[in-house]
């Protein structure tokens, strides 16, 4: 797989294939509204930002996977530097085939060059399954997230 599968920044062309993987699940489905016009507007807002940074997975040219990486500066932990990790998405065709891993391995070696001194991210609490692949991958749950919907 290693010489058809790699990653690069998303493009505009790419966020109708990037919103279909992040509908692409069951809680996806209830959430997301692939067509809707404010997935463009967001991703402008992106791609201009030198702290964020949305990627693509792809497989023999096909977008299989993505994942946004935002740098967040801070002044606890001594100004540590983070990482967050958000919206790690694999294709249901695709699962299973270690892309996920690959991808999150990408982004953990993109923060260390980067500076930052952690990588965090939150997950849904009933995605239990995805609690076990970031364990294993060295992720702990030393926080509790909380989250306030602002709309």
């Amino acid at each position: 797989m290693d010489e058809r599968f790699n990653f690069r920044p998303a493009r505009a062309a790419d966020v109708a294939a990037v919103v279909s993987l992040l509908h692409d699940d069951e809680l996806g489905r209830h959430r997301e509204r692939p067509g809707d016009p404010a997935y463009d507007t967001a991703f402008a807002e992106i791609a201009s930002d030198p702290n964020q940074l949305l990627v693509v997975a792809e497989l023999d040219g096909e977008i299989v996977g993505t994942l946004q990486l935002s740098f967040i500066a801070g002044l606890s932990h001594v100004g540590t530097k983070r990482a967050q990790l958000e919206a790690v998405r694999v294709g249901s065709e695709y699962r299973g085939l270690g892309i996920g891993g690959r991808m999150c391995e990408w982004a953990i070696s993109v923060a260390r060059e980067r500076g930052a001194g952690q990588v965090q991210l939150t997950s849904d609490s009933g995605r239990t399954a995805a609690h076990r692949f970031y364990e294993r991958l060295g992720f702990s749950a030393t926080h509790v997230g909380m989250k306030l919907s602002l709309d």
